[in-house]
């Protein structure tokens, strides 16, 4: 089968970021002086685009640059990990020739902070503030496929949350759930499921049988 190449969403997927990116919003609205919001607010709000987005819609109104930095502080400094497996997959991939892909909603300044608290280096980087429309658009996987040289049919995004497999779809790319993350959906249709992230180097090949359980087709 034609070979394919992987590009990851971040948070959920990568990156098991389900407490320190509410948790800096939360407390950027505090000191903004908004209203009271929990975690749960925050992560209803991902699909609104780039953290200065989502900021300005929790706090209630438009934010000066200034205000926008205060997210930023926030988010320096935490400590955050990748899932189980993540680095070595990502190991395994270089040391296959095969490039590190992201296609994160956040912006590639909060993406590149995450990532480096992880410990991940990656090859490509593309952030919400990259793209016009936010997931579940398909703009940033279609992105992400002129980057790497392919297209869009030529690639799988994996990532846990709806909107990222709907992106999948919406790119013509190949849709994998990741279900370890904290949104994946098992109603959700996706080309694969994968419960490690282990199970994403058997999509290079274009490969989708397997042990890994399927859904529906996109």
């Amino acid at each position: 089968m034609a070979t394919l190449e992987l590009v990851w969403d971040m948070d959920g997927t990568l990156l098991d970021s389900t407490v320190v990116v509410p948790a800096a919003f939360v407390a950027a609205v505090r000191d903004l002086g908004g209203p009271s919001v929990g975690p749960e607010q925050v992560v209803a709000s991902y699909s609104l685009g780039t953290p200065e987005v989502i900021l300005a819609h929790l706090v209630g109104r438009d934010l000066a640059l200034d205000e926008t930095e205060v997210y930023y502080r926030k988010l320096k400094d935490v400590e955050v990990a990748p899932y189980p497996g993540v680095a070595d997959v990502l190991d395994t991939l270089r040391e296959s020739g095969r490039p590190v892909a992201v296609f994160t909603g956040a912006s590639s300044r909060a993406a590149a902070m995450l990532l480096r608290a992880a410990g991940l280096d990656v090859d490509v980087l593309i952030g919400g503030d990259h793209v016009q429309r936010p997931k579940p658009a398909g703009d940033g996987v279609v992105l992400a496929a002129e980057r790497l040289g392919v297209a869009p049919a030529g690639l799988a995004y994996i990532g846990d949350s709806p909107l990222d497999l709907r992106a999948a779809a919406a790119a013509g790319s190949r849709s994998a759930a990741a279900a370890w993350g904290h949104l994946y959906d098992g109603a959700e249709p996706s080309d694969a499921t994968l419960t490690r992230p282990e199970e994403a180097l058997g999509l290079l090949a274009g490969d989708h049988d397997g042990e890994r359980p399927m859904t529906g087709a996109v």
